[in-house]
This record gives C-alpha cells, structure tokens and sequence, in this order.
C-alpha cells in the first residue's frame, strides 16, 4: 500500500519515526510520500526521504502558513519561493506540495489575530501559481490542498493549466464537492482519501461515484484518524492505520481490499513517477 500523504516531518513524529514506519511497513505500507508545509518542514521531508527506502518528499508553502508572509515585501516572498526551488532539486523530491488555497478559520493555529482577508487570499493565490509554475518548469507533481475554497481553486487552476499536469496532480483529502471530481475527470487529477471516510456519510457517498483509475490513499498523519482507532482518542495518527481506510472503501466500492490496494498503490506510483 502507498500512503501518498503522511506529514512524517511534523512535531508529533520527533524521535519515533524510525518507529512509525516500521509499524507501516509490518502494515503493509511500502510506499510514503511526505509533503512539506513551508520551508522548515519541506527540509524535513526531504531528510525522511533520503534516510528511508520507501519515503519520498513533496515540497512547497501551504496556504495557511502563507499567512507568515503577509507582512514581507516581494522579494521576501520571491526569497521564500526560491529556498522551494532548491529543495525540490533535491534527490527523491517527486512534487510540489502541498500548496493550494484555504479559507477555513483555524482555532488553533501558531499566528495571532489569523483571518482570511482579501489581501491574505490574493497572497495565497499568487504563491499558488508561482508554485505550479514551479513544478512544471521542474517536472515535478502537484499536491493540491483545499479548504473552503474550492470554487476559487477550480478558477485559479482553469488559468493557469498545462496539460503536463494531467496524471500528475491530486486534491488531497478532497472535499466531497461535484465540482472537484467533474474537473478531476477533465483534467485526470487524482483524488485523496483520508480516514474521514470512515466516519463521513457525506464522503462515503461522494467516493462511491470516484473512478478506480483516479484514486489514492492518505492518512494526512497526524491528523484524520480512522475509525475504529478514532474512537479511542489514540493520537497521532500514523500510517500503519491506512488499512483501515482501504478496508472501508473497498466495502463501498465492492472490490477485495487487497484489489483496491494494488490499485491504489499503481496510481500512486503514476501520480508521482514513482
């Protein structure tokens, strides 16, 4: 199995991901892909991917912590998108990611007086396409995060899209919008699927309608765990409870888990040229 987003390089696996991914492996998850957030976790991933086989490394600023960047002047901003483009040289850095637009208010969140004003989406939207241009003057995947935004995302990509990118993007965790998978069959984009699925009745029936040649599995680790693991307030989640993802979805789709996964796991391996 590929569990193609797991943020390995985040505070809650300090120490233990040597650990974490043995668990995985004894799982049956070979395959991670670990995306950076900004340039401090994008380093991260990229360490994880050259210290294990089976790991590879997305790099990229998501929209949330744009908001760092609100203050900065352009060439503060160009400064930051330039470390991206170092890292994304580097040996096993397969996307760009995750990068994409959010309009969601965070509770918890390290920023003080954090809002999504106008000025805040236009920055966002500006680093979004800076970023996809990016990936495609490098060759590199899109890892695509959406928060209430979909509408907006949907415009900004219909702008700035290149037919390289066809089978070689994904909406990560994707929300349960027709729209999304409407232009995921135009633009063959993948699609994400998380442990809410196994809680979500809303996604469940969403996934129902999603092609089996368009699906990827994640378990966005730490965050998103699935039932029955959710239920006992267990966190972090990790990769080893992707099974449990698979294993759901493979009842929705009346497929054997172990068809669904090989499935998965072969456009996994398309989705990041892998």
């Amino acid at each position: 199995m590929f569990d193609t987003h797991c943020h390995l390089n985040f505070q809650a696996f300090e120490g233990r991901i040597e650990e974490v991914v043995g668990a995985a492996q004894r799982a049956g998850v070979e395959l991670f892909l670990v995306p950076g957030t900004d340039v401090s976790t994008s380093k991260k991933a990229v360490e994880i991917a050259k210290n294990f086989q089976g790991a590879y490394a997305a790099v990229g600023i998501h929209p949330h912590h744009v908001f760092s960047l609100l203050e900065k002047d352009q060439e503060e901003v160009e400064s930051e998108l330039e470390k991206i483009k170092e890292l994304a040289g580097q040996k096993k850095v397969v996307a760009i990611g995750e990068i994409g637009l959010d309009k969601h208010i965070y509770k918890k969140t390290k920023y003080e007086d954090y809002k999504i004003s106008e000025n805040f989406l236009e920055l966002q939207k500006q680093v979004l396409k800076n970023q996809i241009k990016l990936a495609l003057e490098l060759d590199k995947s899109i890892v695509l995060h959406n928060r209430e935004a979909h509408l907006e995302l949907l415009k900004l990509l219909n702008e700035v899209w290149d037919d390289k990118l066809s089978g070689r993007a994904v909406f990560h965790c994707c929300e349960p919008k027709d729209e999304l998978l409407e232009f995921a069959r135009e633009k063959q984009i993948f699609l994400g699927f998380d442990g809410d699925l196994t809680y979500l009745p809303q996604k469940q029936v969403f996934f129902k309608k999603v092609p089996l040649d368009l699906l990827v599995f994640e378990t966005d680790s730490p965050f998103l765990t699935p039932e029955p693991v959710r239920s006992k307030k267990r966190f972090p989640n990790e990769p080893k409870n992707l099974p449990f993802v698979i294993n759901l979805a493979a009842y929705l789709k009346n497929i054997s888990e172990e068809k669904l996964g090989e499935i998965a796991e072969e456009n996994g391996k398309k989705l990041f040229g892998i």
